[in-house]
């Protein structure tokens, strides 16, 4: 009995430190993540395709931008050139992997979370909405829109 309690216990250890593996270096400390999610730098042409995407990021269902091809952009969030003016790199990165951390009511999604999320399509469970590399393609292409930083 002991030792099938001690198996189940370093099978949870094990499936725990997977996925904290998984996702180690996107940790939100004091509001950021410092590091990026890859060693690839972000591509801004591939993050400007995700964000004006209407299947992969949907980020112009609720914000508007810097896309005058685009029609009916949203009006629920401010403007992405306004709100990447209040936030350096690592806190971008932080608000793109997991909005909730900081507004638990909020509306955009966690691109970078599998876990504490509502009503998930099983097909979708256990997957993130961005990989790691499309995350920092989304914060590079962010950052050139951020004129009042250097």
């Amino acid at each position: 009995m002991r030792r099938g309690r001690a198996l189940a216990v370093l099978m949870l250890v094990a499936l725990n430190l997977s996925q904290v593996a998984a996702q180690g270096n996107s940790s939100i400390v004091a509001g950021e993540i410092t590091n990026p999610l890859t060693a690839s730098p972000g591509d801004p042409l591939r993050g400007r395709t995700i964000v004006a995407s209407r299947q992969t990021g949907l980020c112009l269902l609720c914000h508007s931008g810097p896309f005058p091809e685009e029609r009916f952009q949203g009006n629920l969030a401010p403007e992405l050139s306004q709100s990447v003016a209040r936030y350096t790199v690592p806190q971008l990165r932080a608000r793109i992997v997991d909005a909730s951390y900081f507004n638990s009511q909020t509306i955009m999604p966690a691109y970078y979370r599998t876990e504490h999320l509502n009503r998930v399509a099983p097909k979708f469970a256990g997957l993130t909405i961005l990989n790691e590399q499309e995350i920092e393609d989304v914060v590079a292409f962010l950052a050139t829109l951020n004129t009042s930083k250097p």
